[in-house]
């Protein structure tokens, strides 16, 4: 499988963005970092400045048909600048209306709110959230990890580095059962 992983040009989380690609990776899967600048990406340990990692491709070069899972890692800052894109946005809400699966966490949400998609599901982030969540018409739980079937697309979710565990082993579980799903289809 390939995974994209989606981040602003800085702000995200590292241990939010490594975590699960290594994950990915240990899974024999192939992550691919995704940006809306190419170069470089700056990555952060809560608000200090930590690793650089390089840009695979940008939103503009690639559509969700080239994947098949969508993590978006969190970061205070991260998500906050991706919803003002909107070759981003679109593309989020391109991995919903193809029904492939989306994992995350933190305030990685913040990009699933502003692309109008947590409607009718049910989803955690960091606490700070909830209230947009809510206002977006999604339902907010406090859980460490949260699977969310609505339509016929999965959405995992969690809250905090501290949920990491669970989270990769969700969404990697779910990944591989939709990209299992997706072939039987075919």
């Amino acid at each position: 499988m390939r995974i994209a992983f989606l981040v602003a040009p800085e702000g995200v989380e590292q241990v939010e963005l490594t975590k699960p690609w290594q994950a990915v990776t240990d899974g024999g899967d192939s992550p691919v970092l995704l940006s809306t600048k190419s170069g470089r990406i700056q990555a952060f340990h809560h608000l200090d400045k930590a690793d650089t990692f390089p840009v695979d491709r940008t939103v503009r070069e690639t559509s969700a048909d080239d994947y098949d899972g969508l993590v978006l890692p969190g970061g205070v800052a991260n998500p906050d600048f991706l919803r003002m894109d909107q070759k981003a946005v679109a593309f989020v809400r391109d991995f919903f209306d193809r029904g492939k699966p989306v994992a995350s966490i933190c305030h990685g949400p913040w990009t699933l709110v502003e692309a109008d998609v947590v409607r009718g599901r049910t989803l955690t982030s960091w606490p700070s959230l909830r209230t947009d969540i809510r206002n977006a018409g999604g339902e907010w739980v406090d859980e460490e990890v949260r699977i969310c079937q609505a339509g016929p697309n999965t959405l995992v979710t969690s809250r905090k580095p501290a949920d990491l565990k669970a989270f990769c082993a969700a969404f990697t579980a779910e990944f591989r059962k939709a990209s299992s799903q997706a072939k039987s289809a075919a």
